[in-house]
């Protein structure tokens, strides 16, 4: 029997959860669990690339955990880990940025785009954070990167980074792929249907902890049109669109069953049915992650023993990238 292929992939903890994130990503780590080697990070050292209250972070990483598990990630079956109990990170991310141009990085979107919403704060980490990915990646030798569009030029610029690598000294790095998974649902923002549900858009974007009431009150003013009609039509019906997306993942119905179910109703029946839909399938997450964040003892198991799975891994992929630069051995 071949070997499983290993996937890597990680969230930031700055900020809660969304449905977004469930839907689009957490949802599909869950599906591929058994199919694959898998490997979850809380991507903390991502995280201050933009300034953290120090105890929000602290908090939230748990938190981040906690809704992990609570959404299924099983940790016999997964890596789950915080991204800086793994020293290795940070040291392949230095040799690593020894081998990316300045141009290169001056090109991502990302760094654009982060640069004008914190114009007081552009930080050389900012600047190298697809460096940090890159060594994330390349760390575990992955064979696939579960990611959006819009990250898809890090994933790229990774492999271009490994090939390089590869081709000054030998083959050392797996060339990650992204990976797309067709059951991927992309959410948009509520209150703006062309846009990506984000954190950044609270009034926008229901978030996995959010209570059953404000869940409601987002969904029943959510931004739709003036036709009235329940149809999938993404260039001209966006709002109604990105509900339905969310209906149809939410209660496994097909977009044909959605459709039909609404036939002849107004949007004042179809939101509130989203919304209770959405209700329910977070409710048990609330409620488990809720119950683990009062263990603690039981979260630090898990990260502590996910922790050092990846560090034996990592360290591999090091001793590996030092020789060959040459380094003395340590």
């Amino acid at each position: 029997m071949s070997e499983k292929k290993r996937i890597f992939s990680g969230i930031q903890p700055s900020g809660d959860l969304t449905l977004g994130s469930y839907m689009g990503a957490i949802k599909n780590w869950v599906a591929l669990q058994d199919e694959y080697e898998c490997l979850y990070c809380i991507v903390d050292m991502h995280a201050i690339t933009v300034r953290q209250v120090p105890a929000d972070l602290r908090r939230r990483s748990l938190e981040q955990l906690s809704q992990y598990l609570a959404c299924g990630l099983d940790p016999k079956k997964n890596i789950l880990f915080i991204q800086s109990h793994v020293p290795q990170h940070a040291e392949l991310a230095w040799v690593l940025g020894c081998s990316t141009q300045f141009g290169e990085l001056s090109r991502m979107t990302q760094f654009k785009d982060k640069s004008k919403k914190h114009a007081d704060n552009i930080t050389a980490g900012l600047f190298t954070y697809p460096v940090l990915m890159a060594a994330d990646i390349l760390l575990y030798q992955a064979d696939l990167v579960p990611v959006g569009q819009d990250q898809k030029q890090h994933v790229e610029l990774c492999r271009d980074i490994a090939n390089r690598f590869n081709g000054q000294y030998s083959p050392t790095f797996t060339l990650p792929e992204p990976f797309i998974p067709k059951m991927g649902t992309r959410i948009m923002c509520l209150s703006d249907p062309t846009s990506k549900m984000s954190k950044s858009a609270p009034e926008g974007c229901v978030f996995l902890m959010d209570k059953p009431e404000d869940i409601m009150r987002k969904f029943k003013r959510a931004v739709t049109d003036c036709e009235a009609a329940v149809r999938f039509d993404k260039e001209n019906k966006p709002g109604i669109t990105n509900l339905l997306s969310i209906y149809c993942t939410a209660t496994g119905k097909t977009v044909e069953e959605a459709e039909a179910e609404f036939e002849g109703q107004g949007y004042g029946i179809f939101k509130p049915a989203v919304g209770e839909a959405v209700v329910e399938l977070l409710r048990p997450i609330r409620e488990e992650a809720t119950r683990l964040m009062g263990d603690k003892a039981y979260l630090e198991s898990i990260y502590s023993e996910g922790a050092e799975k990846a560090r034996y891994l990592a360290e591999k992929t090091l001793r590996k990238v030092y020789k060959k630069v040459g380094f003395v051995a340590r």
